[in-house]
Protein backbone atom coordinates (compact mmCIF):
# COMPACT_ATOMS: atom_id res chain seq x y z
CA UNK A 1 0.00 0.00 0.00
CA UNK A 2 1.07 3.23 -0.61
CA UNK A 3 1.07 5.95 2.00
CA UNK A 4 -1.73 7.62 0.32
CA UNK A 5 -3.86 4.46 0.84
CA UNK A 6 -2.74 3.97 4.72
CA UNK A 7 -3.34 7.54 5.63
CA UNK A 8 -6.92 7.49 4.02
CA UNK A 9 -7.66 4.74 5.76
CA UNK A 10 -6.04 5.88 9.03
CA UNK A 11 -8.66 8.80 8.85
CA UNK A 12 -11.33 6.96 7.83
CA UNK A 13 -10.69 4.27 10.82
CA UNK A 14 -10.07 8.09 13.41
CA UNK A 15 -13.75 9.19 11.80
CA UNK A 16 -15.42 6.00 12.30
CA UNK A 17 -14.58 5.99 15.95
CA UNK A 18 -15.53 9.55 16.15
CA UNK A 19 -18.86 9.06 14.65
CA UNK A 20 -19.30 6.21 17.46
CA UNK A 21 -18.07 7.89 20.71
CA UNK A 22 -20.83 10.71 19.26
CA UNK A 23 -23.20 8.16 18.77
CA UNK A 24 -22.84 6.12 21.68
CA UNK A 25 -23.84 8.13 25.50
CA UNK A 26 -24.21 6.92 29.05
CA UNK A 27 -26.63 8.64 31.45
CA UNK A 28 -26.41 8.08 35.43
CA UNK A 29 -29.19 6.97 37.09
CA UNK A 30 -30.44 10.85 37.80
CA UNK A 31 -30.14 11.69 34.26
CA UNK A 32 -32.42 11.55 31.65
CA UNK A 33 -31.71 12.44 28.16
CA UNK A 34 -34.30 14.23 26.02
CA UNK A 35 -33.36 13.92 22.03
CA UNK A 36 -34.40 16.13 19.08
CA UNK A 37 -33.81 14.73 16.16
CA UNK A 38 -34.09 17.52 13.23
CA UNK A 39 -36.40 19.87 15.98
CA UNK A 40 -38.69 17.53 16.59
CA UNK A 41 -38.62 15.71 19.88
CA UNK A 42 -38.56 12.07 20.61
CA UNK A 43 -38.90 9.25 23.38
CA UNK A 44 -37.41 9.98 26.60
CA UNK A 45 -34.19 8.31 26.89
CA UNK A 46 -31.86 7.15 29.98
CA UNK A 47 -30.49 5.83 32.10
CA UNK A 48 -27.96 3.55 30.94
CA UNK A 49 -26.31 3.48 27.79
CA UNK A 50 -28.33 4.95 24.83
CA UNK A 51 -27.54 5.81 21.20
CA UNK A 52 -28.26 8.87 19.19
CA UNK A 53 -27.29 10.02 15.67
CA UNK A 54 -24.29 12.36 15.50
CA UNK A 55 -25.17 16.13 13.73
CA UNK A 56 -28.78 15.27 13.12
CA UNK A 57 -29.78 14.42 16.94
CA UNK A 58 -29.66 17.09 19.69
CA UNK A 59 -29.41 15.08 23.45
CA UNK A 60 -30.27 17.82 26.55
CA UNK A 61 -29.53 16.38 29.55
CA UNK A 62 -31.60 16.95 32.71
CA UNK A 63 -30.81 16.33 36.51
CA UNK A 64 -33.45 14.80 38.05
CA UNK A 65 -31.72 15.01 41.40
CA UNK A 66 -33.41 17.59 43.92
CA UNK A 67 -31.32 20.99 43.81
CA UNK A 68 -30.95 24.22 46.12
CA UNK A 69 -30.64 27.85 45.60
CA UNK A 70 -29.96 30.27 48.11
CA UNK A 71 -32.07 33.13 47.84
CA UNK A 72 -29.62 36.34 48.37
CA UNK A 73 -30.57 38.76 51.40
CA UNK A 74 -32.89 41.37 50.20
CA UNK A 75 -34.29 43.87 52.24
CA UNK A 76 -37.81 43.71 52.51
CA UNK A 77 -40.80 46.11 54.16
CA UNK A 78 -43.49 44.04 55.64
CA UNK A 79 -47.42 44.87 55.69
CA UNK A 80 -46.72 46.50 59.11
CA UNK A 81 -43.96 49.03 57.73
CA UNK A 82 -41.22 47.33 58.86
CA UNK A 83 -37.65 46.92 56.94
CA UNK A 84 -36.28 43.50 57.55
CA UNK A 85 -33.06 41.66 55.81
CA UNK A 86 -34.17 37.92 54.65
CA UNK A 87 -32.81 35.53 52.73
CA UNK A 88 -33.81 31.98 52.47
CA UNK A 89 -33.48 29.10 50.63
CA UNK A 90 -35.29 26.52 47.62
CA UNK A 91 -35.24 23.36 47.40
CA UNK A 92 -36.75 21.77 44.12
CA UNK A 93 -36.24 18.94 41.70
CA UNK A 94 -37.70 18.22 37.61
CA UNK A 95 -40.37 15.52 37.69
CA UNK A 96 -40.63 15.97 33.92
CA UNK A 97 -37.57 15.81 31.94
CA UNK A 98 -39.57 16.65 28.23
CA UNK A 99 -41.86 19.76 29.94
CA UNK A 100 -38.28 21.60 31.41
CA UNK A 101 -36.77 21.96 28.10
CA UNK A 102 -39.49 22.61 25.69
CA UNK A 103 -41.04 24.45 28.17
CA UNK A 104 -38.72 26.98 29.70
CA UNK A 105 -35.18 28.16 28.20
CA UNK A 106 -33.89 27.62 31.33
CA UNK A 107 -35.71 26.25 34.51
CA UNK A 108 -33.01 26.50 37.15
CA UNK A 109 -32.63 30.43 36.08
CA UNK A 110 -36.60 30.83 35.74
CA UNK A 111 -36.76 29.32 39.37
CA UNK A 112 -34.11 31.51 40.80
CA UNK A 113 -36.02 34.72 39.79
CA UNK A 114 -40.01 33.08 40.57
CA UNK A 115 -38.41 32.73 44.18
CA UNK A 116 -37.15 35.36 44.56
CA UNK A 117 -40.06 37.96 43.39
CA UNK A 118 -42.18 35.97 45.55
CA UNK A 119 -39.94 36.48 48.58
CA UNK A 120 -40.71 39.68 48.26
CA UNK A 121 -44.30 39.44 47.27
CA UNK A 122 -45.52 37.22 49.88
CA UNK A 123 -43.38 39.01 53.13
CA UNK A 124 -44.04 42.16 51.96
CA UNK A 125 -47.96 41.29 52.71
CA UNK A 126 -47.04 39.57 56.45
CA UNK A 127 -46.88 41.54 59.27
CA UNK A 128 -43.43 41.30 61.26
CA UNK A 129 -44.94 39.29 64.27
CA UNK A 130 -46.30 36.42 61.70
CA UNK A 131 -42.98 36.45 60.32
CA UNK A 132 -41.02 35.73 63.28
CA UNK A 133 -43.94 33.17 65.25
CA UNK A 134 -45.43 31.59 62.45
CA UNK A 135 -42.31 30.78 60.21
CA UNK A 136 -43.62 27.42 59.03
CA UNK A 137 -46.84 28.91 57.58
CA UNK A 138 -44.72 31.78 55.40
CA UNK A 139 -42.56 28.68 54.14
CA UNK A 140 -45.37 26.74 53.35
CA UNK A 141 -47.40 29.77 51.52
CA UNK A 142 -44.65 30.67 49.75
CA UNK A 143 -43.67 26.96 48.76
CA UNK A 144 -47.24 26.43 47.86
CA UNK A 145 -47.15 30.06 45.42
CA UNK A 146 -43.71 29.15 43.85
CA UNK A 147 -44.71 25.41 43.27
CA UNK A 148 -47.59 27.03 41.23
CA UNK A 149 -45.36 28.67 38.66
CA UNK A 150 -43.22 26.16 38.35
CA UNK A 151 -45.37 23.27 38.01
CA UNK A 152 -46.19 23.83 33.82
CA UNK A 153 -42.47 23.65 33.50
CA UNK A 154 -42.20 20.13 35.28
CA UNK A 155 -40.39 21.38 38.25
CA UNK A 156 -41.17 20.46 41.68
CA UNK A 157 -40.67 22.90 44.51
CA UNK A 158 -40.58 20.41 47.75
CA UNK A 159 -39.15 22.67 50.30
CA UNK A 160 -39.07 26.71 51.30
CA UNK A 161 -37.17 27.97 54.16
CA UNK A 162 -36.42 31.47 55.76
CA UNK A 163 -33.33 30.97 56.88
CA UNK A 164 -32.58 34.69 58.80
CA UNK A 165 -34.63 37.64 59.40
CA UNK A 166 -32.66 40.61 60.01
CA UNK A 167 -34.22 43.74 62.19
CA UNK A 168 -33.36 47.11 62.58
CA UNK A 169 -31.10 48.24 65.57
CA UNK A 170 -34.06 50.24 67.04
CA UNK A 171 -36.60 47.30 66.11
CA UNK A 172 -34.41 44.73 68.16
CA UNK A 173 -34.28 47.37 71.31
CA UNK A 174 -37.77 48.10 70.87
CA UNK A 175 -38.46 44.15 71.43
CA UNK A 176 -36.36 43.33 73.90
CA UNK A 177 -37.78 46.16 75.89
CA UNK A 178 -41.43 44.82 74.97
CA UNK A 179 -40.53 40.94 75.99
CA UNK A 180 -38.39 42.15 79.55
CA UNK A 181 -41.51 44.62 80.09
CA UNK A 182 -44.13 41.23 79.83
CA UNK A 183 -41.34 39.05 81.73
CA UNK A 184 -41.98 41.61 84.40
CA UNK A 185 -45.93 41.47 84.08
CA UNK A 186 -45.96 37.95 84.58
CA UNK A 187 -43.86 37.86 87.04
CA UNK A 188 -45.96 40.18 89.08
CA UNK A 189 -49.07 38.12 88.24
CA UNK A 190 -47.97 35.13 89.57
CA UNK A 191 -46.45 36.81 92.76
CA UNK A 192 -49.97 38.31 93.20
CA UNK A 193 -51.27 35.05 92.88
CA UNK A 194 -49.02 33.65 95.71
CA UNK A 195 -49.68 36.13 97.75
CA UNK A 196 -53.42 35.46 97.40
CA UNK A 197 -53.39 31.90 97.73
CA UNK A 198 -51.23 32.33 100.93
CA UNK A 199 -53.77 34.53 102.32
CA UNK A 200 -56.53 32.16 101.65
CA UNK A 201 -54.48 29.13 103.43
CA UNK A 202 -53.37 31.30 106.80
CA UNK A 203 -57.60 32.06 106.94
CA UNK A 204 -58.10 28.31 107.22
CA UNK A 205 -55.43 27.90 109.10
CA UNK A 206 -57.17 30.62 111.13
CA UNK A 207 -60.32 29.24 111.74
CA UNK A 208 -58.88 26.26 112.14
CA UNK A 209 -56.78 27.59 115.07
CA UNK A 210 -59.65 29.18 116.54
CA UNK A 211 -61.80 26.27 116.99
CA UNK A 212 -59.09 24.51 118.57
CA UNK A 213 -57.31 26.50 121.10
CA UNK A 214 -54.85 23.36 122.05
CA UNK A 215 -53.76 22.90 118.50
CA UNK A 216 -52.79 26.59 118.75
CA UNK A 217 -50.86 25.99 121.83
CA UNK A 218 -48.98 22.86 120.30
CA UNK A 219 -48.30 25.14 117.25
CA UNK A 220 -46.58 27.39 119.61
CA UNK A 221 -44.48 25.23 121.05
CA UNK A 222 -43.37 23.15 117.58
CA UNK A 223 -42.04 27.01 116.88
CA UNK A 224 -40.41 27.32 120.26
CA UNK A 225 -38.41 24.35 119.68
CA UNK A 226 -37.62 25.27 116.06
CA UNK A 227 -36.05 28.45 117.48
CA UNK A 228 -34.11 26.56 119.97
CA UNK A 229 -32.24 24.50 117.97
CA UNK A 230 -30.88 27.63 116.31
CA UNK A 231 -27.38 29.13 118.31
CA UNK A 232 -27.27 32.45 119.34
CA UNK A 233 -31.26 32.88 119.31
CA UNK A 234 -33.44 35.09 121.02
CA UNK A 235 -36.61 33.56 122.41
CA UNK A 236 -39.67 35.59 122.48
CA UNK A 237 -42.70 33.60 124.26
CA UNK A 238 -45.84 34.95 123.48
CA UNK A 239 -48.52 35.64 125.94
CA UNK A 240 -52.23 34.81 125.30
CA UNK A 241 -54.41 37.36 125.49
CA UNK A 242 -56.87 36.15 127.43
CA UNK A 243 -54.10 36.77 130.41
CA UNK A 244 -53.72 40.17 129.74
CA UNK A 245 -57.48 40.58 129.92
CA UNK A 246 -57.85 38.73 133.22
CA UNK A 247 -55.23 40.83 134.36
CA UNK A 248 -57.13 43.97 133.67
CA UNK A 249 -59.76 42.32 134.84
CA UNK A 250 -58.87 41.94 138.40
CA UNK A 251 -56.66 44.99 138.46
CA UNK A 252 -58.17 47.38 141.46
CA UNK A 253 -60.05 50.47 140.86
CA UNK A 254 -59.14 53.72 142.24
CA UNK A 255 -61.92 54.39 144.60
CA UNK A 256 -63.72 57.87 143.61
CA UNK A 257 -63.07 60.63 145.81
CA UNK A 258 -65.21 61.48 148.84
CA UNK A 259 -67.46 64.80 147.98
Amino acid sequence: MTNGTLIGIAIAVIAVAALIAAAIKVLPEYERGVILRLGRIQPLKGPGLIIIIPIIDQLIRVNLRTQTYDIPPQDIITRDNVTVHVNAVVYFNVIEAVRSVLSIDDYRFGTQEVAQTTLRGILGQTTLDDLLTKRDEVNQKLQQVIDGVTDPWGVKVTLVEVKDVILPENMRRAMASQAEAERDRRAKVIHSLGEKEAAANLGEAALVLEEHPAAMQLRVLGTLIELGAERNSTIAFPIPMELLRLVDLYQPRPEPPQG
